[in-house]
């Protein structure tokens, strides 16, 4: 299937009222007329035509992103979204001209992590990528999702995981703090930046993009964050960040004694399934 007949497909297969919009009794084909999907989407009729009859090979991520939003994609429907657009403009996923990502993780920031292994500290990449982690950020971080992926990654797992605004109450202020983050430490003619922007502006939607349009501003190297644990319920946890040539160390510690004394049942529940 190409771009143009996927988004026909989604088109036909959404009714009027999926969308919010009154039935105007019977149509010639299924789903939204053009001209609703057009005027959810923002985008024109004319634009909308020659995408789906193939005549345009090039919609921007916003675009696409805005369509995904109007037809209510689910993830893995905006991720083949996203490859279809790649393969009908024949570009490369990434363009030569920038350094990738720093991967490796050094051997100064493994001891580091070492020292704190019984803190919950991650090592990330400047796009969000985790590198390394302690065990104890491990018995906090892989219920809740934020170690799925391969590379796991914090952004994306913010903004394209249904389990992210779940696990944090405070999910438009994380979200906020995510994109932040991104921009303060890549630059805007980064491809490798570039491609992450493009997924997550797509996949992720209106949340990301409109976060992406706003000013700059600095991101909170330290703070207060509430995370809804599914085995001990919610944690207050204060972060510091540690941050090192591409790369940061984000770790926490207990905010209160509830969030002290839910951390230790599970540092324990983790000693009784070794032990047994």
């Amino acid at each position: 299937m190409d771009l143009g007949a996927f988004l026909r497909s989604r088109r036909e297969a959404i009714t009027p009222a999926e969308v919010g919009l009154p039935d105007s009794g019977r149509r010639r084909t299924p789903g939204l007329r053009r001209a609703e999907l057009a005027t959810i989407s923002g985008v024109s009729v004319d634009y909308l035509t020659r995408l789906e009859q193939g005549r345009d090979r090039h919609p921007s991520p916003q675009v696409l992103g805005a369509l995904a939003d109007a037809l209510r994609l689910p993830g893995g429907e905006r991720i083949q979204l996203r490859n279809l657009a790649k393969a009908a403009s024949g570009a490369d996923i990434l363009c030569p001209g920038a350094l990738p990502p720093e991967r490796e993780v050094r051997a100064t920031m493994r001891s580091l992590l070492d020292r704190l292994e019984t803190t919950p500290a991650v090592l990330l990449n400047r796009l969000g990528e985790t590198l390394a982690h302690t065990s104890a950020y491990e018995r906090l971080a892989r219920p809740i999702g934020l170690l799925d992926g391969r590379p796991p990654n914090r952004a994306t797992f913010v903004f394209t995981d249904d389990r992210a605004r779940s696990a944090f109450p405070d999910w438009e202020r994380i979200a906020d703090e995510e994109v932040a983050v991104l921009r303060s430490e890549s630059s805007p003619d980064d491809p490798h930046f570039a491609h992450l922007v493009e997924e997550l502006t797509i996949v992720g939607g209106a949340p990301f993009a409109e976060r992406m349009r706003a000013g700059l501003v600095p991101p909170r190297r330290t703070g207060v964050e509430r995370l809804v644990h599914p085995e001990v319920g919610e944690l207050h946890l204060s972060y510091e960040t540690l941050d090192a040539e591409g790369q940061r160390i984000l770790f926490y510690l207990p905010a209160d004694e509830a969030t002290s004394a839910a951390l230790d049942r599970l540092n324990r529940r983790a000693l009784r399934a070794v032990r047994g």
